[in-house]
């Protein structure tokens, strides 16, 4: 029988060269790549969403978003993704499937997501105006708090979009697609965010 081994890659392998793109100057977005990341999806099985919601409280010590939101713990992330149902994001492998799979056991069913996800990191004093050119979300502050969530769709693509704490000042939008539409979403970002100059990274921190 012949042996098959599995070299995982970044969806954006091929497409993100890092450094500036765009208009020369200071740039106004910065995009980075996150990598190595860990993503669980939890749903709850029919008629047990109480169970499921308990469940996570038990497991990360605060409740499970209900509505469109992110909520952060101290080592995980939990985003809201459609009713009754949730993303784990975290590192280090401290909630991989294996791990979160006895506490939901009757409650939820789980699907590991970590490589089938590219997740975008978007900031910068006109990140908000580039993102309006791919969503018909309003990201204004006072609509858009740090912490909302939304599933929606850009240029066609469906992600999960959220906004995390602040940095440096700056808003920072996360943003989650399907590892197959990834890189044609990342050369429609570039091409929304050429005008205001772009600085491109990769980062293995959430």
């Amino acid at each position: 029988m012949a042996e098959f081994s599995w070299d995982v890659r970044s969806p954006l392998d091929r497409a993100l060269i890092v450094g500036p793109y765009g208009a020369q100057g200071e740039a106004g977005v910065s995009l980075t790549e996150i990598r190595n990341f860990d993503l669980v999806q939890v749903m709850a099985r029919r008629g047990n969403a109480g169970e499921m919601m308990a469940a996570a409280k038990a497991r990360f010590g605060v409740a499970a978003p209900e509505t469109p939101r992110a909520v952060a713990t101290a080592d995980a992330t939990l985003i809201w993704s459609g009713p009754d149902q949730f993303l784990v994001l975290s590192k280090d492998g401290k909630h991989l499937i294996e791990a979160l799979a006895p506490g939901f056991a009757g409650s939820a069913s789980l699907s590991d997501q970590s490589h089938a996800r590219a997740l975008i990191s978007i900031s910068g004093e006109k990140a908000r105006a580039m993102l309006a050119k791919l969503s018909s979300i309003d990201l204004h502050p006072s609509v858009f708090a740090v912490g909302a969530a939304a599933a929606t769709s850009m240029d066609h693509t469906s992600v999960t979009l959220w906004r995390g704490k602040d940095r440096d000042g700056q808003a920072v939008f996360n943003l989650l697609v399907f590892a197959t539409f990834a890189e044609s979403l990342w050369h429609t970002i570039l091409d929304s965010a050429a005008e205001y100059g772009v600085t491109i990274g990769r980062s293995g921190d959430l």
